[in-house]
């Protein structure tokens, strides 16, 4: 049984207006998705999918990414495909339009797994994609608001300062997109995101992580969402398949991996979407919001929720 399904990121959308952007946002993604995985992929299929999230300036991803600590776009992305373990990432990647598609290429073109920073951009440039400024005048509003609010008192920032900043401005964590997709042969995961608001300069989350936010295998695939070093410390997205290789559901893997994370660094931090072999769908978060859509094999409109 094929099936896709996406993620536009766990957090708290404090904007109740901005709902209905993201529902949609998500349902386009998933029928892009779509589309590619009916003629046979789960490659194309998620790369379509995670493409149209970051083309859309709702999502942290792509086009209106946030803004590291000194106001700069930092991106992160990767891919996987079960059947063959083949993987490839990005990491701190700017200039670029579509990071995943520079992720599969790595993938692809490349005998390695991560490139990061200058060495990404360079790499995209010789694979022919364009220069390109991700950075909307929303985020960089945003931006400005939250560094003077992080820097008032005049201190070095930490992270602990930018935690409690997180639990003050829930918006702060606006956090990644994924897609996870099973075209009959093989499961595939993508994730791509800008990273948290006011990060430092040159940090990597876990979304490039093989195994901390994105993985895939025989038995299944996952894209995590939340912060990163949660994800990280956890290796999530690969805990969340093995959940299924010892015996559980996609959906029970789901929940089992979340549990991990609430055990661990307490709630509001970390969402999961999955997919097993068997086209089965499973999603879980521990925070307020988590916006989702899928589609299989016998639905004529993608399941959209939040």
């Amino acid at each position: 049984m094929v099936a896709i399904i996406v993620h536009g990121g766990a957090g708290t959308i404090k904007k109740e207006e901005r709902i209905p952007k993201v529902l949609e946002g998500v349902r386009e993604a998933v029928l892009a998705g779509w589309k590619e995985l009916k003629r046979g992929s789960a490659l194309d299929a998620v790369e379509e999918a995670i493409k149209a999230l970051e083309d859309n300036p709702v999502f942290n991803a792509g086009t209106g990414s946030v803004l590291t600590l000194d106001g700069k776009v930092e991106m992160d992305a990767a891919v996987m495909r079960g059947r063959t373990l083949e993987a490839g990432a990005v990491a701190g990647i700017w200039g670029v339009k579509n990071p995943i598609s520079v992720a599969r290429k790595v993938m692809e073109k490349t005998d390695h797994v991560l490139l990061g920073g200058e060495g990404a951009v360079k790499f995209a440039r010789l694979m022919g994609f364009d220069d390109y400024n991700p950075t909307t005048e929303e985020r960089v509003d945003q931006w400005k608001k939250l560094r003077e609010k992080l820097l008032n008192d005049g201190q070095i920032p930490h992270w602990k300062k930018i935690s409690e900043l997180i639990k003050e401005y829930p918006e702060v964590l606006r956090s990644t997109v994924g897609a996870v997709a099973f075209d009959g042969g093989e499961v595939v995961a993508g994730t791509s995101t800008g990273g948290v608001f006011l990060k430092m300069f040159g940090r990597i989350g876990d979304t490039p992580i093989i195994g901390g936010g994105t993985y895939a295998n025989e038995f299944a695939g996952a894209s995590c969402t939340g912060l990163g070093e949660v994800m990280i410390k956890l290796v999530l997205a690969k805990s969340a398949v093995d959940f299924v290789r010892f015996g559980l559901t996609a959906q029970k893997a789901s929940e089992a991996a979340i549990s991990l994370a609430t055990e661990h660094f307490g709630s509001d931090n970390a969402g999961v979407i999955m997919i097993d072999a068997r086209g089965n769908i499973g999603f879980a978060k521990n925070t307020k919001h988590m916006s989702v859509a899928y589609m299989k094999e016998g639905m004529q409109e993608p399941f959209t929720g939040i």
